[in-house]
């Protein structure tokens, strides 16, 4: 009897369409379960930061309603809008979208990969190819990509963002941006950067945060200009870890900013700030704290990898911190799994 490998179902936490929803205005994620339970749970801070009217309540309420509506159509658009941009867009640098090559890495990073695979591999020897940022933090820093790699990227990126093809932006909070498996580069480039590179040195950074058991990510580049977006607010990601790689252009200002773990009560205290290097990556925990300052002149580009371990995530959900109520959708997802048999009878197909 054959058995084949079961393809994985990943889905999201319905926490998703009712938990953390951004409001702009007031600078605030909420839970939006109704009227009443938005007023009881966030009435005086809301008061406190300028929705004072029963005109601007209605508002809100219009707002999040809205949000929500968009939240249940992201899963089937954002198929939809890969499908057409696979059938009728045309790259300007195709070679993005070759497999990824050793040639579009740095050294520093190929070296600390290489590192982590070796027998005898450990915390104290991988430390010293890396640049701490933050010990007590367990914030670090690394080359990723070559200048010429980072200026491809940015050349196809610019590309996309000024051809007519549809677009799904990253999040509520960054309106400029890509989604990278939308484009089409989840396969050849995320996916065995996060497989071949990452996985390894995150198993030794951050066992405790399932690193080593990373199986899905979230990949998206946000952008930053005068009259875009300038700033981001203090939040934490919907991940376990995360890969923030700047790659241009010429800019002053937009540092990030990191306070401690988001259940910690002075989480914000003397906040870290950290500069972009064109090409760097900072590695840091998805549950720290943290936002980016104002953009000064320029234009600022960064790539954002979340990544994922179902095996830590399906046991609490990092949004909600409830265990997961799941709900089937498309691709990775949001990278929670079911509990389902791991191979398949073939005969039972046949």
């Amino acid at each position: 009897m054959a058995t084949v490998a079961a393809p994985r179902r990943f889905c999201r936490c319905a926490c998703f369409y009712t938990d953390n929803l951004y409001v702009a205005r007031y600078g605030l994620h909420v839970r939006f379960r109704g009227e009443q339970q938005l007023l009881r749970d966030y009435g005086p801070i809301l008061r406190s930061r300028g929705c004072v009217s029963a005109k601007d309540f209605q508002q809100l309420l219009a707002e999040l309603e809205q949000e929500v509506e968009r939240r249940q159509r992201l899963g089937p658009e954002s198929a939809a809008r890969k499908a057409l941009i696979a059938s009728s867009y045309h790259p300007a640098r195709p070679e993005v979208y070759d497999s990824l090559q050793d040639a579009a890495l740095a050294p520093e990073f190929l070296a600390a990969a290489e590192y982590s695979v070796s027998p005898g591999a450990d915390l104290k020897g991988l430390l010293q190819r890396l640049e701490t940022v933050s010990g007590e933090k367990r914030i670090y820093r690394v080359p990723v990509f070559t200048a010429p790699f980072c200026q491809a990227l940015l050349e196809e990126l610019e590309h996309f963002e000024q051809s007519d093809m549809p677009k799904g932006r990253p999040n509520t909070m960054n309106n400029y941006g890509v989604l990278l498996h939308e484009l089409g580069l989840d396969e050849p480039l995320m996916t065995p950067l996060r497989e071949r590179f990452l996985q390894p040195l995150m198993a030794l950074l951050y066992p405790d945060c399932g690193g080593g058991r990373l199986d899905s990510h979230r990949a998206f580049v946000v952008k930053y200009a005068l009259g875009q977006d300038l700033e981001l607010g203090c939040h934490y990601d919907n991940a376990e870890l995360t890969l923030n790689v700047a790659l241009g252009k010429v800019f002053t200002g937009g540092a990030l900013y990191f306070g401690g773990l988001f259940q910690a009560p002075t989480a914000l205290t003397e906040p870290l700030e950290v500069e972009h290097v064109v090409g760097q990556g900072v590695l840091h925990r998805g549950g720290q704290l943290h936002g980016a300052r104002p953009l000064g002149t320029g234009e600022r580009w960064n790539l954002v990898v979340w990544l994922r371990a179902s095996a830590v995530r399906n046991r609490l959900c990092p949004m909600c911190h409830r265990e997961p109520d799941l709900v089937d959708d498309e691709g990775f997802s949001d990278g929670f799994t079911r509990e389902e048999p791991t191979t398949v009878d073939v005969c039972a197909l046949t």
